[in-house]
């Protein structure tokens, strides 16, 4: 007995339509009248729906059986279509190459639109704007630094930065950089301080002990008899 594996047979255009409509399609290939091959494709295309019911109230989707029956005929099928028949330079045409920037930044932890921005300032003549945007810029480049390095970043670093992205064209206040508000955010400690906790432990031995102290008393027998028992 001569056994047909799958790894054997020819390869499937459309796999999610299975081995059968394939033969099915195949089939439509040797008929020689082309009226009942016509007869014969809309069956097929009947039966290709009934495979996705779901996708019936969808727009084109008699088209788009129409031009899976002509991809899996290998673009062989002539049948008369109630759509344009695709060919296979249409379907196998390469996309557009995307171009791709290779800008190199200076530092990666600020970002690249932190670098224009700062070289877009060199041309702006009001001092105010200027004085804002710095400021806003410095918090922000805080704020970066301190997610990326771990550690409080210094505004000698800072000013520093900022001149040489600007090329020395913006003159900054640095005792007003200096005096800026840090707006990064310090991780936070589920855990209490140790001292809170020294501090707090002699109030609740305090309290435990007068807890103890206004128990009552309770009685309760064992094998030789009753016995009085105390919280002391």
């Amino acid at each position: 007995m001569k056994k047909n594996y799958n790894y054997t047979r020819r390869k499937l255009y459309l796999p999610e339509y299975g081995r059968h409509i394939q033969e099915m399609i195949d089939s439509l290939l040797e008929i020689e009248d082309r009226r009942e091959r016509n007869r014969q494709a809309r069956a097929v295309i009947a039966v290709m729906g009934n495979l996705n019911p779901l996708l019936r109230d969808t727009a084109d989707f008699t088209h788009k059986l129409w031009d899976h029956l002509f991809i899996m005929s290998d673009f062989q099928l002539d049948v008369d279509s109630p759509y344009p028949q695709p060919s296979r330079q249409e379907l196998t045409a390469s996309p557009r190459r995307m171009t791709y920037s290779q800008g190199r930044i200076t530092y990666k932890h600020y970002g690249k639109y932190v670098e224009r921005m700062i070289r877009g300032l060199a041309d702006e003549r009001n001092p105010r704007t200027v004085s804002r945007t710095v400021d806003n810029l410095a918090r922000y480049m805080r704020t970066k630094s301190y997610e990326y390095n771990q550690e409080h970043p210094n505004n000698e670093v800072i000013v520093k930065d900022i001149k040489r992205m600007s090329g020395g064209a913006i003159q900054i206040d640095e005792v007003a950089l200096n005096n800026l508000r840090s707006d990064y955010k310090q991780p936070f400690s589920s855990r209490p301080q140790k001292g809170a906790q020294q501090h707090r432990q002699p109030h609740q031995q305090q309290r435990q002990q007068k807890n103890r102290s206004q128990q009552p008393y309770r009685n309760f027998t064992k094998n030789n008899g009753p016995h009085r028992n105390s919280s002391k």
